[in-house]
């Protein structure tokens, strides 16, 4: 693998039964930039992204992702990587460090490595104090921000966020961009899935799928230029605008 990457997919393709859900996409994501994946609902966008967490086997094609191929080693893929959902992060009815505990855990902190981390991140997110807080009485954008940290607790090379916005406040969005900017910062590869357009301003470089295919890849302002519009919204717009797909 080109160390210069983290992520390099080739022709990645998904099938069910007759229908193309991923169709041969192709593209290279550098080491700690912020890959925005956008498209509206049934562009393919979760299948996508299931194939390069090792999740879902492609029907043909391969990516290689934090130095492991998604094919043939999906289990090391897993290991690099951490992963933060829109509808299941954390767990409701068990404390702050409870969930901060299990995630650790999960992802192979183990004894004062595990400890440490824990108490890294309570205090980092100002939370001690409410470290035996039943998660499901946190406000939103708190549960929001701890998914995250959990997500990147064991520093992985690569975090994917699969629509990690949706639903919260636009000050909380915010503030959840932040945390994006910070763990790139760090050097962390974020590849994130989101329908908010205005978010793909914030991305090194953005892919827009469409029915299944890739139908742009490029930084924001060079899609703005290259189709003569002044926001993203228009872009999508304009490429989104014959879209067979609807929800899904």
């Amino acid at each position: 693998m080109n160390d210069q990457y983290s992520i390099i997919a080739k022709e990645l393709t998904k099938k069910f039964g007759d229908f193309t859900a991923v169709d041969e996409i192709s593209f290279k994501v550098k080491k700690g930039d912020i890959f925005g994946f956008l498209g509206a609902n049934g562009a393919g966008k979760t299948t996508a992204m299931r194939m390069l967490t090792g999740l879902s086997k492609p029907t043909s094609g391969n990516a290689v992702v934090a130095g492991y191929n998604v094919n043939t080693q999906p289990e090391k893929v897993k290991q690099r990587i951490g992963y933060m959902s829109q509808k299941f992060s954390l767990y409701e009815d068990l404390k702050v460090k409870e969930n901060i505990n299990f995630y650790g855990g999960i992802y192979g902190l183990k004894g004062d490595h595990l400890k440490n981390a824990v108490d890294d991140l309570l205090h980092r997110l100002e939370l001690y104090e409410d470290a035996d807080t039943m998660v499901r009485s946190l406000p939103l954008g708190w549960k929001q921000k701890l998914a995250f940290s959990t997500a990147i607790i064991h520093k992985p090379s690569v975090v994917f966020l699969d629509e990690p916005t949706g639903g919260v406040d636009p000050i909380t969005r915010r503030e959840f961009w932040r945390m994006i900017y910070e763990a790139s910062a760090e050097g962390i590869t974020v590849f994130v899935t989101t329908h908010y357009m205005d978010e793909a301003e914030y991305c090194n470089q953005v892919a827009i799928m469409v029915d299944g295919k890739i139908e742009a890849l490029d930084h924001p302002g060079a899609l703005r230029q290259m189709y003569g519009v002044d926001s993203m919204d228009d872009v999508f717009y304009i490429l989104a605008r014959d879209a067979k797909r609807g929800e899904g």
